[in-house]
């Protein structure tokens, strides 16, 4: 009644399963923190414009240095970033970087790399303490 299939089906494809490229999860989660530590450093180098702090450049610098040990070397692009036309708003950029330590704390603690994840809880640190309202001074009466 029915005539069997006499060809290949279209579904298959032509590439066998080792015709691609595969990483590992180790070098997919390498990939994804190095990402969210690049992202944190472009907002970090935005603080650094908006409010210069020595506590910024010592992160900014030991941002770079993790990025390219996960990079294997590969130093990350910076951008050169200027308050033309607007000044950037800091309490944002705190907020977008604490957001962005906490994503590479996440991905630093799924692949058991302690010195990201310290300096990912480190930033958060310093994000939430610059968040934080500051008191006002008491004036004398």
């Amino acid at each position: 009644m029915y005539e069997p299939i006499r060809s290949k089906s279209v579904h298959s494809t032509m590439a066998g399963p080792d015709d691609f490229p595969h990483r590992s999860r180790e070098e997919e989660l390498d990939i994804q923190l190095a990402g969210h530590l690049a992202a944190l450093l472009a907002v970090t180098d935005e603080l650094r414009v908006a409010a210069p702090s020595a506590d910024l450049d010592t992160a900014a610098e030991r941002l770079t240095q993790e990025i390219i040990r996960l990079r294997g070397g590969r130093t990350p692009a910076r951008a050169t970033t200027s308050t033309r036309g607007r000044e950037p708003d800091a309490t944002a950029l705190h907020r977008k970087a604490h957001a962005l330590a906490g994503r590479a704390l996440v991905v630093a603690a799924s692949r058991a790399d302690t010195a990201a994840a310290i300096l990912a809880a480190e930033r958060m640190d310093a994000h939430t303490a610059a968040l934080k309202p500051r008191p006002l001074a008491s004036s004398a009466h």
